[in-house]
């Protein structure tokens, strides 16, 4: 194949316009441009924003234009609110399926409902799904046997191979037991015992599609920009490969038009990611005089009326049901500062009060944990339907108690804590944000960021060990009288939790795993809020929750 030669320009379509770069001439050139439109971490957000309805519209739209028009989803679509919840992802294979997908990564998401269900969701899928980076080492069926490696598509005489790269954050960011067999032996990976074999499989499978005679490779990633997830960033595959044009990213909710990065040839390669729940419809152009265009779209206002009516259908399935109240808050619950950025994943919300405090009152447990990942909305001040409760708790995750040391509480808190920064938030964005950060009940303590988290984590992220020297202090355990005495290391405690973090390593919070349970999987997450609010607060969340309580204090 003829050495070709890139032309990129770069635009934010209908709000910024990027200096454009280098033009120049492929060695092929096609009678139509190519477009390539892209979305991420959507998280079931099916009709809010642009909506799947506006995302089929516009590539109606596109399709009047030219026929080379191709629809990707760099993973995180099927789980996040209650429409994924009740059909364990199958209605918005369904309503992707409506909107025509050609092609879609595994987010850590979509591991969520097993992997049982996750294979029912590739057969159910008409969008062929990608990954080259996922190797099953069981012995039994593969749940991901669907995935191909990627895929090459013709656009009259240019080639453009589509290679799916899944985070292998995915481990500790899904439920690890999804990932074991019976023996607790991890048969499912990423190749990610560090970045270079992480680098190295996708530059195998580069390499194979520029063989087969590939113009262009895209890359379509769940990878993210989080400083947590290096070396597995979008940035460090970039530059420890080479022969990658672009990288559709997802995984960190960021909204990047369009960044120029070097690989490690020291060219050029396009990167963008759209943010999430379809606040902007990426768009990837191909010109026949060889330019790359990639930008958003962050706005689109015609419906499609077939899709729309689709949602529609779905949407009546369960809606009864969902609209049911179920209780009453006097105060609004929040996940979020005053000005709309999220703290959940980094510091103490009157909503941490509120999860935790279910957990250890319905458990009758001495404490309480709840990853802050797992909370995923706020309950409004009024009634709250069986809808508003199941957004708060998506997932599905079932009570457990497990005894545990003090010890093993103490590492708990420094494993969580241990990205927290001083400032919860630096301009429009959460800094410090850990998905494992811990909201807690029958606990106080204190996170003091001017000590260097020692935290040690093995090669898929989860707990080693820590070093003396710890940045969580003065951690205190309430008492049948309301009073605080210190923890003590060598007692043994009951913890509260759910299956995701006490029996499957969460977030790599693996410290509960081989404890003994006192409670196995008793009531779904969500009806442990509901029981909360009816048995213990009488049907109505009061003032006690206007404001977190200074259980974590952050110094």
């Amino acid at each position: 194949m003829k050495k070709k030669l890139r032309g990129f320009t770069s635009v934010f379509l209908v709000v910024i316009l990027l200096s454009p770069l280098l033009s120049a001439c492929s060695s092929k050139e096609p009678p139509q441009d190519i477009y390539i439109l892209y979305t991420n971490d959507v998280h079931c957000a099916v009709d809010t924003d642009i909506g799947y309805a506006g995302l089929s519209a516009y590539k109606e739209w596109i399709l009047g234009k030219t026929e080379y028009v191709t629809l990707v989803d760099c993973g995180d679509a099927l789980q996040g609110s209650t429409i994924g919840t009740v059909s364990q992802g199958e209605y918005l294979v369904d309503i992707m399926n409506e909107v025509g997908y050609d092609f879609a990564v595994l987010g850590n998401h979509e591991f969520d409902y097993g992997m049982e269900q996750l294979a029912a969701l590739l057969e159910r899928s008409d969008a062929q799904y990608l990954g080259c980076n996922i190797r099953y080492n069981g012995s039994g069926e593969n749940a991901a046997a669907a995935l191909k490696p990627y895929e090459i598509v013709e656009y009259g005489d240019v080639e453009v191979a589509f290679v799916g790269i899944s985070t292998p954050e995915s481990i500790v960011k899904s439920t690890p037991a999804y990932f074991m067999n019976e023996s607790g032996e991890y048969i499912y990976d990423f190749y990610g015992g560090s970045g270079e074999e992480l680098y190295a499989q996708v530059q195998k499978t580069v390499d194979e599609c520029l063989k087969e005679g590939a113009d262009y490779v895209v890359a379509l990633a769940h990878l993210g920009d989080d400083e947590a997830s290096s070396p597995f960033r979008s940035s460090d595959l970039i530059s420890g490969t080479n022969g990658i044009d672009v990288v559709l990213d997802g995984h960190s909710h960021s909204v990047i038009p369009c960044d120029i990065l070097k690989n490690k040839d020291g060219e050029d390669v396009l990167l963008s990611s759209t943010g999430t729940a379809l606040n902007n419809i990426g768009q990837l152009v191909i010109t026949p005089s060889g330019n790359i265009n990639v930008g958003l779209i962050g706005d689109y206002p015609v419906r499609d009326e077939k899709t729309d009516a689709c949602i529609k259908d779905i949407q009546n399935l369960y809606e009864a049901d969902l609209e049911r109240v179920v209780a009453h808050t006097d105060v609004s619950l929040t996940t979020v500062s005053e000005t709309g950025i999220r703290l959940i994943r980094n510091r103490e919300t009157n909503l941490g009060d509120f999860c935790a405090d279910a957990y250890r009152a319905v458990s009758g447990a001495d404490i309480a944990i709840v990853n802050g990942g797992g909370i995923r909305a706020d309950l409004h001040a009024g009634d709250i339907t069986y809808g508003d409760i199941l957004d708060v708790h998506p997932y599905g995750n079932t009570l457990c108690v497990a005894e545990a040391t003090g010890q093993e509480i103490l590492d708990a808190l420094e494993m969580a804590s241990r990205s927290v920064l001083a400032d919860a938030v630096d301009g429009e964005n959460a800094v410090g944000e850990n998905g494992g950060f811990l909201q807690v009940s029958g606990l106080r303590y204190t996170i003091d960021t001017s000590v260097e988290s020692t935290v040690e984590l093995d090669e898929v992220g989860m707990f080693v060990s820590c070093g003396e020297n710890r940045r969580v202090k003065d951690v205190l355990i309430l008492q049948e009288d309301g009073s605080y005495v210190p923890i003590d290391p060598e007692r043994t405690y009951t913890v509260a939790s759910h299956n995701y973090l006490i029996k499957q390593g969460g977030d790599g919070l693996n410290m509960f795993m081989d404890n003994n349970l006192t409670l196995n999987e008793g009531m779904l997450d969500y009806q442990i809020l509901i029981t909360y609010i009816v048995d213990n607060l009488n049907g109505t969340v009061g003032d006690s929750y206007a404001k977190a309580q200074d259980r974590i204090v952050v110094i």
